[in-house]
């Protein structure tokens, strides 16, 4: 009797389960022991899920189990497989994680744990809830990357067995395996579980799209099949003949990635060249390129249609070449050249880890990588909300990548569309942080000019020198998103707590009390009543908008007879000068420029907005007069406000060019333009113009309504 035996014999007759004994033979490469501790796990499962029933009618230890033997077939631990079958028992029965930990260890506790959803806490949404748990499963993965490889095996058969569940949840839940799981596993080069999600999640999602195409792929490989033999017959003679030591194998390509590449290049089925190729495993790094060599003598390669995943592997530490042919009467195909480690780690990537010794120089690559990326995600912390967390880790799933080289020759992977900001990013946040310009092979472009493979970037920085808020629209890595928002945000809490000081002291002036005459008695009264800590976390939330300086005081001096607050409209103007950064904002709706009359609306989280006092949107507005602030403008601004104007035009070749001249000659640069062509040879030029100050928009109208083109124009205000 063997040793899986022996032990399904030592547990209780009703927990002799014939998918328990299938699960101990799949993890016969572990040592005894562990076989022992993966029964205890089952039985404690099974009595913690005892009566439970999946949708499908089957006992819900069934799943588990399934779970448990698809981390089997990737060679994975036995904490794995034990903490596998006990990933439910947290968020399915009263079992506490104290409770497997006292029995099983915190190892396999945190990893249960982990997995876990938060449905005990209250959210005010669904969305609320999904988001908030895939962030406490990633932050956990941070922490134990086996975290998510069993969250990859509990998704998989979930996929597997989603016939039971009705069709809205199939697309969602299908829609989710594509967007954020498939993904995943393709980021740690987990190919094996990635092409199992994608096919799934595309049967759910378009199950019409679906159908179509696997019948037509099913049609062009019957069509095909004598052809595909002849050329894997003709690949082994050729090799042998060439020495070299190779398996061949002919593959089919997933649906998922057929049916990707005809959207994204907008392809015909007969036009994708590799829905039918070839994988060539040999022995040696060095046979895999005379293999190329032999390969190509045999069938002429398609121009531009190489890759060297051996010398630059993906990010996600997948290696091999790939080269597309000419075959038989020009059929297209695709060969794949690996070793043999090379399929291993292809099909198990970071999975691979607890199979090989970490001193395996094959497998530390995904590994590393896998590091590297888990350290992304670490930096995302920072991010304001879980939801700009879930938008973090979506932008840096894809591992398809740029390869950039420093002044130095070092070379370095970013996702493909990144920025010269992104680089500047990836070689340190220092660099990211002060840099003012950039090189791309010694031309210096502007900082948002997308990097491309080969070129070599040099950043310029200067001391003093800070992140820009523009920046945001335009990087695309994970890093340099989180880190100049981090920036900003606590640049922004720095002036929130400025501008929140001065609508105090402003509101209290008008009282006849200036802050600095507010005794600590009141103000430790009103942050106990307010429940916060200190005076900052108040300057805070007022310059922020998030409660209003005129109630504030009302509430310090109630207890003072002779004091009284201003009515809204009273108040003393608060002088504002342009340079109170991201806690005072101009309305784009009216665009105010100094000289302009204007208003104050305190606007929560956002501060202050200054509107033109003939705005259209104030009578919204009017109706919440404590929101009001008294606004003026500084004597002596030095900086440059957008203005919006309209211009009805000849409708004929050059007017807009003519008139962005004039625009130019007055000094005023230009922002934005829309052009709306109306009828009878007629048009409409709206432009966003930088200027100074009403003084100098006035000149700007003055000269464009002496062109004999402009038959009418005025500034805009909604």
């Amino acid at each position: 009797m063997d040793y899986a035996a022996a032990i399904l014999n030592r547990l209780p007759l009703a927990r002799r389960n014939s998918g328990l004994s299938g699960l101990l033979h799949k993890v016969g490469y572990l040592p005894q022991q562990h076989l022992t501790v993966i029964a205890e796990a089952y039985a404690f499962s099974a009595d913690a899920h005892e009566g439970q029933k999946r949708r499908s009618g089957d006992p819900y230890i069934s799943h588990p189990l399934a779970v448990a033997g698809i981390l089997a077939d990737l060679h994975l631990d036995y904490q794995s497989i034990a903490a596998a079958l006990m990933h439910d028992v947290i968020e399915d029965t009263p079992t506490a994680k104290d409770e497997i930990a006292a029995r099983f260890g915190s190892e396999i506790a945190s990893i249960v744990d982990g997995v876990s959803k938060l449905e005990k806490l209250n959210f005010s949404s669904r969305s609320e809830l999904q988001v908030e748990s895939f962030r406490k499963m990633m932050l956990a993965m941070v922490q134990d990357i086996r975290v998510i490889l069993l969250k990859l095996a509990d998704r998989l058969h979930n996929m597997q067995t989603l016939d039971s569940m009705p069709h809205d949840k199939q697309q969602r839940i299908a829609r989710e395996t594509l967007e954020i799981y498939a993904p995943i596993a393709n980021r740690l080069g987990i190919n094996a579980v990635k092409t199992e999600l994608e096919d799934l999640g595309f049967r759910y999602a378009y199950p019409f799209r679906y159908r179509v195409l696997d019948k037509a792929v099913r049609r062009a490989e019957g069509n095909q099949r004598q052809f595909l033999k002849r050329i894997s017959e003709r690949l082994e003679k050729a090799l042998d003949s060439a020495g070299v030591k190779a398996t061949v194998t002919g593959r089919k390509k997933h649906l998922y990635s057929i049916y990707r590449k005809m959207t994204s290049k907008k392809h015909p089925l007969g036009d994708i060249t590799d829905v039918f190729g070839f994988r060539v495993v040999v022995d040696s790094v060095d046979a895999c390129y005379r293999t190329l060599g032999t390969v190509h003598q045999l069938y002429k390669p398609m121009p531009g249609r190489f890759k060297d995943y051996i010398a630059i592997p993906r990010m996600n530490g997948y290696q091999s070449l790939h080269t597309s042919l000419f075959g038989p009467n020009g059929m297209p195909i695709e060969v794949q050249i690996r070793t043999g480690e090379m399929e291993r780690i292809a099909e198990r990537g970071i999975a691979a880890h607890w199979q090989y010794k970490d001193t395996d120089r094959e497998v530390a690559g995904p590994e590393i990588r896998a590091r590297e990326w888990l350290a992304s995600i670490n930096e995302m912390q920072s991010a304001a909300n879980s939801e700009e967390f879930m938008e973090h880790v979506k932008v840096n799933l894809f591992p398809d990548a740029v390869y950039i080289f420093t002044p130095k020759g070092e070379i370095l992977s970013l996702p493909r569309g990144s920025t010269c900001v992104d680089f500047a990013y990836a070689v340190h946040t220092d660099v990211g942080n002060r840099c003012v310009a950039a090189k791309i092979d010694r031309r210096l472009v502007p900082l948002r000019t997308p990097v491309e493979n080969g070129q070599t970037v040099e950043i310029i920085t200067a001391k003093g020198a800070h992140p820009n808020a523009t920046w945001v629209n335009f990087v695309v890595t994970a890093k340099a998103r989180a880190s100049i928002r981090q920036y900003l945000k606590n640049l922004r809490s720095g002036e929130a707590l400025e501008l929140g000081r001065r609508l105090l002291d402003q509101a209290l002036r008008d009282a006849g009390t200036p802050l600095r005459k507010i005794s600590d008695e009141q103000l430790k009264a009103l942050l106990d009543e307010f429940g916060l800590n200190n005076t900052n976390e108040l300057f805070g939330q007022i310059g922020l908008g998030e409660r209003l300086a005129p109630l504030v005081a009302k509430a310090l001096l109630q207890s003072s007879a002779s004091s009284v607050i201003a009515e809204p409209g009273k108040q003393t103007p608060m002088a504002i000068a342009g340079t109170e950064g991201l806690v005072v904002s101009y309305a784009r709706c009216c665009h105010p420029i100094p000289g302009d009359d204007i208003m104050g609306y305190l606007s929560a989280g956002r501060g202050v907005v200054i509107h033109r006092n003939v705005c259209g949107n104030l009578g919204e507005y009017r109706k919440q007069p404590n929101k009001w602030i008294a606004v003026t403008w500084q004597a002596g601004i030095e900086r440059e406000f957008s203005a919006e104007i309209r211009i009805d035009v000849d409708n004929r070749p050059g007017v807009l060019a003519e008139v962005a001249a004039r625009i130019a000659d007055t000094g005023s640069n230009i922002e934005q333009v829309a052009i709306d062509e109306g009828q009878d040879q007629a048009a409409t030029l709206v432009f966003t113009l930088l200027v100074r100050d009403r003084r100098h928009l006035a000149g700007v109208i003055r000269d464009l309504r002496r062109m004999n083109v402009v038959k009418k124009l005025s500034r805009t205000c909604t």
